[in-house]
Order: structure tokens, then C-alpha cells, then sequence
């Protein structure tokens, strides 16, 4: 009996910290954004122009595109409709309960998780969709639904305090109405385009059995001492990911792999070897792959000689993003303008979406609105992450990149490098592509302990 009091206090707490949160965020997506028309803005490695004769800023959420010509509009719509277009994952509330705890939610502790999401996410809409996709309905998201989604957080502080008080398990909320216009006619290639855009979401839903949900990244970080309610460094998140990926079993994945780079450090013959691994249907195959670089931009704070190499980075179309954010918040950095980086941010959060049932809504799984911060205020830990379809892609991605790191950096060393050869032969131990027994070798649990006591904690 103890023991369930104490499991309804877990609960009642989770409810009014989901809220506090939800109020906490919720004017993130209320603020606009605003972007100078002078300067181009880059997204995932595509180039945005939004000059115009007049000078000034421009609002992206639509409040002001009647007064620039129609050419240039349909570039910012263009921006628009990419962005929006790519996976938005963030805090959420009433899921089934994590293994081992009594936590529903991941608000205030599971943002590096969320961006960790969004990256391999990314990683996984340019396998399987390119880099022109866009999401055929992103223009249709209402851009006042952002202040909808404002006054519904009051709607739900009242509901969960309710609940608190009448011991009651699920507060009523009024679900908020989806008001998206009809399904137009699709041809074939969009409606094949769409059952990915579909699968891949499904694969990061809130459930015990989603390959790349919450609840699985937790199982994993378990291995490295990690439990649900701790906080994850980007460095942290990446092996996770790595290890999601690798004992992932829905065959359309048995063609992606993860590498993670050591010590700074890419060896090129240990991704080629990834890359041309046995598939588990027992089948030869080159496997695309998505590389993650965990990295230090600078000491205490982040030393802005990098900038220029964060915006190169960003620059490649086969940049999957950034794994970063700023003391005490993570967030997955997309693009930039300036010296300013666009971002995607998971502080908010927003209610249980079943992803099992069919025609599940997506509209929150999008992000209505891009936001921006100074790379002054980025901290310097953080994952930078690629994608490269076959052997030949990445052998050119190293290559541009190696020149990119020789020519942006003033230091003696580069941020990180690609070396031949592979890691035993540099005295590393190397680990195997798949073990039985222990998702982590020994080597791996090591470097994770040290990443998880030198990075910077993550609320």
C-alpha cells in the first residue's frame, strides 16, 4: 500500500510539473521570429534568399509577406514550407509508463533525447524521402496554432490541478479540434512519400515498442548507468542512438547504420566496414550511414573562431543537424542566418499522440515556427551528425569536410578528423558490430562515464 501512495504522489507531481512546463515554454511559440532580408539563410546544407530592395527584417510566420513581391514570397514560403517540413519532437505528457519508474512524462529532463531524435530523424527523412522532400500539408498548419496551443497550457494547469485534488488518473481535456483542411488528391509518388513520412514519426512514438521512442533510448542508456530522469550530454545520446539503430529489427532499417566518432576521431575503414557489414537478412549490401561527432567548442563557453565552421557544416545537404544548445537547454540546430542559428526547440510540451492507430494526426509533430539564437550563447558540447547514402558519399563528404576543418581552424588541431585506417590500428580498442550480451563493451561504458562527467547538465 506504501508503495502505491508513493507511485500516486510520483504521478500527481509529474502531472503539475508537465504543466509548470507546458507554461514555463509555452511563449516560445508565441514570439515571433524575425529574419533580416539582406543576408541568406541556410537550412540543413539549402540556401534561402530573401532580399529585397527595402531593408529590414521579415517575420516568418506569415504576418507581413503581403508587403514583399511575389517573387521573393515564394522564396520565404519555400523556407516555410522546408522547415516546417522537418520532424518537431518534443516534451510529452501521459505516455505509458517508463520501465522501472512511474514517470508519464519527460518534461524537464528528456530534452537532449528529444534533439537526439530529431537528428536521427533527419538522418532517416533523407534515406528514405531526399533532401527535396517536403511535407505536401506543411503550409496548411495554421500559424495561429501556436497561440491556441498557448491557452490551451492554462486548460491543462486547471485539469491536472483538478486531478490532483479528486486523485483522479486522467484529468479531462478537451482535445483541440483539428481544423486542416481535406486531403487533396495525392499521385503515387506522394502517397508513397507519405506512408514514410508516417512510418518514420512511428518510429520515435512514445511507446515501449517504437524502435527509436523514448522508452527504448532509456533501456539503452540504462547500460551506461543512465536512468529515466537523469540528464543526457550529447556525447551521451549519440552511442544511444547508435545502439537504437543497431538492434533495431523493422527491416526497413536493416539498410542504415550508426557511427560514432572516437575521441574526435573518424576512422574511415571502421565506417566503410559499417557500411559494408552483412545484412541480417544474410544478404550483402552497402548500408548508408549517419555519423555523429561529439565535440567541444571550446573551454567554458563556446569560442566563436568555430563560427565559421558550425556554418559550413550547416551549409552540407548532408548535414543531419546539430545536438547542441545552450547551458542548461538542448536544442537541435538546423540552419543559420549570420551569425545567428536556427533551431528547433523541445521545450514544450504537448500531449500523447498513439502512433500505432492509422491516420494518426501530425500536425504536432511539425514545428510552425523557426527560432534563433546567437552562437555566442551556444554551449560548447555538442553532437554534429551526417548522413552518407553509400562508400563513395562518404569518401567525398570526408574529404570536403577535412578541407573545411583545415581552413576554418586556428588552432594548432582541427575540432575533429578523418583518419585511414582503422581504430586497432591506433591502439583502440574497436568494438563489434553486434554483441550478444552487453549493448556496451567496456571501452564504450569508460568514454561514456567520462562524457557524462565533463559535459554540461541538460534540464
Amino acid at each position: 500500500m506504501e508503495a502505491t501512495g508513493t507511485d500516486e504522489v510520483e504521478k500527481i507531481k509529474s502531472k503539475f510539473m508537465s504543466a509548470w512546463h507546458n507554461m514555463k515554454y509555452s511563449w516560445v511559440l508565441k514570439t515571433k521570429t524575425y529574419f533580416s532580408r539582406n543576408s541568406p539563410v541556410f537550412l540543413l546544407g539549402k540556401c534561402y534568399h530573401f532580399k529585397t530592395e527595402e531593408s529590414g527584417e521579415l517575420s516568418t510566420d506569415g504576418s507581413n509577406f503581403d508587403k514583399i513581391n511575389t517573387e521573393i514570397s515564394g522564396n520565404v514560403e519555400e523556407f516555410r514550407k522546408d522547415f516546417i517540413s522537418r520532424i518537431w519532437l518534443t516534451y510529452r505528457e501521459e505516455f505509458p509508463q517508463i520501465k522501472g519508474s512511474a514517470l508519464t512524462t519527460d518534461c524537464g529532463w528528456g530534452c537532449t533525447l528529444r534533439t537526439g531524435q530529431m537528428l536521427l530523424a533527419q538522418g532517416l527523412m533523407l534515406h528514405f524521402l531526399g533532401r527535396a522532400w517536403v511535407w505536401p500539408e506543411a503550409l496548411d498548419m495554421d500559424s495561429s496554432d501556436s497561440e491556441s496551443w498557448t491557452s490551451n497550457t492554462v486548460r491543462k494547469l486547471t485539469a491536472s490541478f483538478e486531478a490532483s485534488l479528486t486523485a483522479e488518473r486522467d484529468p479531462k481535456i478537451l482535445p483541440r479540434p483539428q481544423q486542416g483542411p481535406a486531403r487533396r488528391n495525392w499521385d503515387v509518388t506522394e502517397m508513397r512519400n507519405e506512408v514514410y513520412h508516417r512510418r518514420i514519426i512511428s518510429w520515435f512514438g512514445d511507446s515501449p515498442l517504437a524502435a527509436f521512442g523514448l522508452h527504448q533510448l532509456i533501456e539503452y542508456g540504462k547500460k551506461s548507468g543512465k536512468i529515466a530522469g537523469d540528464w543526457y550530454g550529447p556525447a551521451v545520446v549519440a552511442h544511444i542512438l547508435r545502439k537504437a539503430v543497431e538492434e533495431a529489427r523493422d527491416p526497413e532499417l536493416q539498410g542504415v547504420t550508426v557511427y560514432v566518432a572516437q575521441d574526435c576521431t573518424v576512422y574511415s575503414s571502421d565506417v566503410i566496414d559499417r557500411q559494408c557489414s552483412f545484412m541480417d537478412s544474410g544478404k550483402a549490401g552497402t548500408k548508408a550511414v549517419i555519423i555523429l561527432v561529439p565535440v567541444r567548442l571550446g573551454g567554458e563557453r563556446t569560442n566563436t573562431d568555430y563560427l565559421e565552421f558550425v556554418k559550413g557544416i550547416l551549409s552540407l545537404e548532408y548535414c543531419v543537424g546539430i545536438i547542441g544548445g545552450k547551458p542548461k537547454q538542448s536544442y537541435y540546430f538546423a540552419g543559420f542566418q549570420d551569425d545567428s542559428l536556427i533551431y528547433m526547440d523541445p521545450h514544450y510540451c504537448q500531449s500523447f499522440v498513439d502512433v500505432s492507430i492509422k491516420d494518426f494526426p501530425l500536425e504536432s509533430f511539425h514545428c510552425p515556427s523557426p527560432k534563433k539564437m546567437s552562437f555566442k550563447k551556444m554551449d560548447p558540447s555538442c553532437t554534429i551528425g551526417f548522413y552518407c547514402r553509400t562508400v563513395q558519399d562518404f569518401e567525398k563528404a570526408s574529404e570536403e569536410i577535412t578541407k573545411m576543418l583545415k581552413s576554418s581552424s586556428k588552432e594548432k588541431y582541427p575540432l575533429f578528423t578523418f583518419v585511414k585506417g582503422h581504430s586497432r590500428d591506433y591502439d583502440f580498442a574497436s568494438s563489434p558490430l553486434h554483441e550478444e550480451h552487453d549493448l556496451f563493451s567496456e571501452d564504450e561504458k569508460k568514454r561514456l562515464k567520462r562524457f557524462s562527467t565533463e559535459e554540461f547538465v541538460l534540464l
